[in-house]
């Protein structure tokens, strides 16, 4: 039986008790109270064991949800430190691209330029060449029309 049960039984056999005449006392039969009371002494250690279990329950509900609440930080901060990882191994890898880039473009125009010059000399030995090779048969001409016209003249 409850215990705030019992209580009010209490309050109301101290209220229809008989008082005494000119009085604030009265008369309560001895048994009622016994009874009453020895009710009540089994009812509260049985209340505060529930009590008990129950504050006993709440502690470990509050246990379990700060540890889970740990772990749910714990793996956050993971998580954190890892995508922070990868942004780190991200932004290296674009240096090291960007840098493969520089070295691509510095040796690209190495080579354009280097070809440049290349292809120049080669066109100016050409030009050399075929200099040398237009006087070579400028003067073979010359040879043969002052061939030619010696040669009208004997005839």
């Amino acid at each position: 039986m409850d215990v705030l049960v019992l209580i009010d039984k209490l309050d109301d056999l101290v209220h229809s008790a008989s008082t005494f005449p000119m009085t604030d006392k009265v008369m309560i039969d001895r048994e009622e109270i016994y009874d009453l009371l020895d009710q009540m002494r089994a009812t509260i250690p049985e209340e505060i064991k529930q009590a008990r279990w129950i504050v006993k329950e709440r502690q470990e509900m509050l246990q379990e949800a700060k540890e889970e609440a740990e772990r749910i930080l714990r793996e956050a901060r993971e998580e954190a430190e890892r995508l922070a990882s990868e942004q780190e191994i991200v932004r290296r890898a674009q240096r090291q691209a960007e840098e493969i880039i520089r070295e691509a473009e510095a040796r690209e125009r190495e080579i354009r330029l280097g070809a440049e010059d290349y292809a120049d000399e080669i066109l100016k030995t050409l030009e050399t060449n075929l200099d040398k090779f237009l006087a070579a048969v400028q003067r073979g001409r010359q040879r043969l029309q002052s061939g030619s016209s010696g040669s009208s003249d004997l005839t």
